[in-house]
């Protein structure tokens, strides 16, 4: 398919159930296919109808089921597509595992920072060339946040304000070891998708958040019985599941509550001057497909 440049500004990540909701009809809309970008094609996008008109939706980890996991995914591919489309804003959302008791399964959390424990991910549009020094502080975009927080408060869906996802290479799961050690950094959640998603957008100077689902309690917080040919092998019980399936359910209402707040939204973040010093610098012009490395 050819880019189109006026689809939206708003663009959806869906995780691991998004497929599901493309499936039933939930998110419905146009499809408009994969992007062919420098780094492969993206994930097939939709332009979505309804109360998401002219938003863009993505399906992270394929559209027909869960096809591919957190280690291979396209993220440069994916990232580039959206922005190619017209997309200023990027909402994802992420179903880790809580490091700590505090949490509830299924509870919402708008994470706030951020840990890297990948490896061997493609995390730069700026490979080989002399800039990309971004500022990480503040990881995720706070209007976007803000949105998304007052979206959660008007459904009346109870969530957590702040937390740190730590994000892991996968696809296989911690040890409990790896969940202490990230318990002593201070993490909150364990997940294997924002990296290198959010620092993908910002280079292109997209405003990003992501709003997660706790789906499980990671390994050595309770005591789980091995289970065979269950999901995560007995580490989720049935409960636990059937919570995390409501929660899922809700992402079509928050989804257009946020695009609601995002209309009358007063932006508070730089996203959009990410790159200002190198512009100053002269390194990089108003057309951002000669900033990245091919």
């Amino acid at each position: 398919m050819k880019p189109s440049s006026s689809v939206g500004t708003l663009a959806i990540i869906g995780g691991s159930k998004a497929y599901q909701l493309l499936q039933e009809g939930r998110l419905g809309g146009e499809r408009l296919g994969e992007v062919k970008t420098p780094y492969g094609p993206s994930q097939p996008v939709y332009r979505l109808g309804g109360e998401l008109a002219g938003a863009l939706f993505l399906s992270r980890h394929g559209e027909r089921g869960y096809t591919v996991s957190a280690p291979f995914v396209n993220y440069r591919a994916n990232i580039y597509a959206l922005k190619e489309l017209g997309a200023q804003c990027v909402l994802s959302w992420s179903g880790p595992g809580a490091i700590g008791r505090d949490f509830a399964i299924g509870q919402y959390v708008v994470v706030d920072d951020l840990v890297d424990e990948t490896c061997e991910r493609e995390s730069t549009f700026f490979k080989g060339k002399g800039w990309g020094f971004v500022r990480q502080n503040p990881v995720f975009c706070p209007t976007l946040r803000q949105a998304l927080c007052r979206a959660l408060n008007a459904l009346g869906l109870p969530f957590a304000e702040r937390g740190t996802y730590v994000c892991t290479q996968g696809p296989r799961l911690e040890t409990p070891a790896e969940i202490r050690k990230f318990a002593s950094f201070g993490c909150d959640l364990v997940g294997m998708t924002l990296c290198p998603e959010v620092f993908l957008a910002k280079e292109l100077e997209m405003c990003y958040a992501a709003i997660c689902y706790v789906t499980n309690y990671a390994e050595g917080i309770r005591e789980r019985a091995f289970k065979p040919g269950e999901l995560f092998e007995g580490l989720s019980t049935e409960a636990e599941q059937k919570a995390v399936a409501a929660a899922v359910e809700q992402f079509p209402a928050i989804l257009s509550a946020v695009a609601k707040a995002l209309a009358c939204a007063k932006p508070v973040c730089q996203c959009h001057r990410l790159m200002e010093r190198y512009r100053k610098r002269g390194d990089v012009g108003g057309n951002w497909h000669t900033w990245v490395a091919v």
